[in-house]
């Protein structure tokens, strides 16, 4: 580990503008990004056997997995999203409309608890092959997901792929959908629970 987890966000996020693979809402700095191909990634990890075995998912509400929030729902899985405006809260949605953020409210159940939930999809600002997810900063997935243990999966352009973080992950991952491809990690890094920025969830 030689560099801090602020400095290897920063790096990617840079990264990803000079190679003009951020997309919406720019710049990336200070997010979970959007990257182009995240829809060709968010189908990757649909269809893969391992997220296929889980019918009740809580994902994130970040720009990133909207394509995968889409899908999702369009395939007949129940999302619960964090909610917003109500920390600790959940919105439990059915039916495609319910992947737009704006409609997510109006169309979302409010969930104190995500019954059922089997699996997390986390956006990411970095992701490795040997099991680590780096996030923006602290907040609901740094304090809320691990009393909850359950196995995280993450969508990544691959200029966000590292073989492995420079700094200390903030949560393992256990399979990461780029565009075309999904990487299957098979082991787990030691993660940090020491905060260094805010997170804000979008």
């Amino acid at each position: 580990m030689s560099q801090t987890a602020g400095a290897t966000r920063e790096a990617v996020w840079n990264e990803l503008l000079r190679g003009r693979a951020a997309t919406y809402p720019l710049p990336p700095h200070g997010h979970h990004p959007n990257f182009v191909g995240a829809k060709e990634a968010a189908a990757a990890l649909l269809t893969h056997p391992q997220v296929q075995a889980h019918r009740i998912l809580i994902v994130g509400a970040d720009r990133a997995l909207y394509p995968f929030r889409k899908q999702a729902l369009a395939a007949g899985l129940v999302l619960y999203i964090p909610d917003q405006k109500r920390d600790g809260w959940y919105l439990r949605l059915e039916g495609a409309a319910g992947a737009d953020l704006k409609r997510s409210r109006e169309l979302g159940e409010p969930r104190l608890h995500p019954e059922g939930a089997s699996a997390a999809v986390l956006a990411c600002v970095a992701a490795a092959r040997d099991g680590g997810r780096l996030s923006k900063g602290f907040g609901w997935a740094w304090n809320g997901l691990p009393k909850l243990n359950l196995p995280v999966f993450t969508v990544a352009h691959r200029r966000m792929l590292k073989d492995a973080l420079p700094c200390p992950p903030d949560s393992p991952v256990h399979l990461i959908g780029l565009p075309g491809e999904v990487v299957e990690v098979n082991c787990q890094p030691e993660v940090s629970r020491e905060p260094d920025g805010p997170e804000r969830l979008e």
